[in-house]
């Protein structure tokens, strides 16, 4: 696979175990919302780094996860705590932005946790449109927004609820959103849940 500097640089603090936004465990947020509902079908999670999000849905009865990284080193540890066995849980290495022709149109639900903010901010639309595309219609994406991470200049990037609208709008319809009750210690009512939904052609 081929980096471009940004993409190699996530390569790097991978082989490095310098990722601090990694907490060894599923974000509370997904966790509580599966408590109490499903996220069923085909599941892809973008930017899914050693796969802790993936796991706890691959957890679920009727789901099948594909976890998505552009770090082949991310991909790998991954793999390393799932074994090859799980049929219902998959890692690839890959480019969201460029998904292979068989993921368009292919799942039910795209599941968003770290990686919309840590990518350039002016790669955004693309990321609405990639998760358009990866979804069929009707589709869901359950994303959990980092609305203030105190930090304008390197990842992790802050997004307003109003630029979140201008950017899914035209893709999407919003069903839910809320500010959740549970979070990673230090992200407290700094996040945003929204589910939306893949509107017809």
């Amino acid at each position: 696979m081929e980096f471009n500097p940004r993409d190699l640089e996530w390569q790097r603090r991978y082989e490095a175990d310098d990722t601090p936004w990694d907490k060894g465990e599923p974000s509370p947020v997904l966790v509580d919302f599966l408590r109490e509902r499903r996220i069923a079908g085909r599941v892809l999670v973008p930017g899914c780094g050693r796969g802790h999000d993936a796991r706890a849905l691959a957890a679920q009865a009727d789901a099948t996860v594909v976890g998505l990284d552009i770090s082949p080193a991310a991909i790998a540890q991954a793999k390393s705590f799932a074994p090859g066995t799980v049929a219902d849980l998959s890692f690839l290495a890959g480019d969201f932005f460029a998904l292979p022709p068989e993921h368009i149109g292919s799942f039910d639900w795209v599941v968003e946790h770290t990686c919309f903010c840590a990518i350039d901010p002016r790669r955004r639309a693309d990321y609405a449109a990639a998760a358009a595309s990866a979804l069929r219609v009707g589709g869901k994406l359950f994303a959990i927004f980092y609305l203030d991470p105190r930090s304008e200049t390197a990842p992790p990037f802050p997004v307003s609820r109003e630029e979140l609208s201008e950017l899914f709008d035209p893709h999407f319809s919003l069903l839910e959103e809320w500010v959740p009750r549970t979070s990673f210690p230090g992200r407290e009512q700094r996040e945003l849940v929204r589910i939306l939904q893949k509107r017809g052609a």
